[in-house]
């Protein structure tokens, strides 16, 4: 039976991918490499920044990748001044689930700070029982974050999901021993999520809720 839901959270939860795309490819420009296309640049959303980087830009210096990351932290710093809005069905669909008695926590690729940022300006820095962002243990697709949240919270890899919009988060499941469910709509589409055999792949998130409720009646 399922205890612990563990959401990704750009491109699951935030509809954020069209502002880490523009500010992806700004500070690209401002360190004097070719800005990404912006398929390259969906492609890399939810591993951590170094890692993304590095698959974006092979061979780039140290010093270059810290300039970068520094240029895409103050781009998105000042795009994110009005948060990116939950995907439609997000907030209610995460209420009635934590109504239910569900432990609610995140896994994501973003930095402590940019994520801790954005719950304190959604008032949501009391809402999840728990987080992990990849610069404070390891990046998708290890599993570290999942380990340490289930260690956190007594659930075994049986009584915990991961879901999300990447591949890079159905991997980490897998390495965790745990089921995943598939969003669609984000980063990558439900051809590439199926390969690593979530329990769903979903167009709409509100769907969630269902298929937690199917398998918690083992209906899945």
């Amino acid at each position: 039976m399922p205890k612990l839901l563990i959401f990704d959270w750009d491109g699951t939860l935030c509809d954020s991918l069209s502002r880490i795309v523009y500010c992806l490819r700004c500070a690209a420009e401002s360190v004097g490499l070719p800005p990404p296309s912006e398929l390259d640049a969906r492609n890399i959303v939810g591993l951590g920044m170094v890692d993304a980087l590095t698959t974006l830009f092979p061979g780039m210096a140290r010093e270059q990748i810290d300039a970068m990351r520094d240029s895409y932290s103050r781009h998105f710093v000042e795009a994110d001044r009005e948060p990116s809005p939950f995907f439609s069905g997000v907030s209610e669909t995460l209420c009635r689930l934590k109504d239910q008695g569900y432990l609610l926590t995140v896994a994501t690729g973003k930095s402590r700070r940019g994520l801790d940022r954005v719950l304190q300006a959604r008032q949501l820095d009391r809402f999840f029982d728990g987080t992990r962002c990849a610069d404070e243990t390891a990046g998708k697709p290890h599993p570290l974050m999942l380990i340490e949240l289930m260690k956190e919270f007594e659930c075994s890899p049986e009584e915990s999901i991961m879901i999300g919009d990447t591949e890079y988060d159905l991997a980490m499941a897998v390495n965790a021993g745990m089921s995943s469910i598939g969003v669609s709509y984000g980063a990558h589409d439900s051809r590439r999520l199926s390969q690593y055999r979530p329990l769903a792949c979903l167009d709409k998130f509100s769907d969630v809720e269902l298929i937690v409720k199917n398998i918690k009646n083992n209906n899945l």
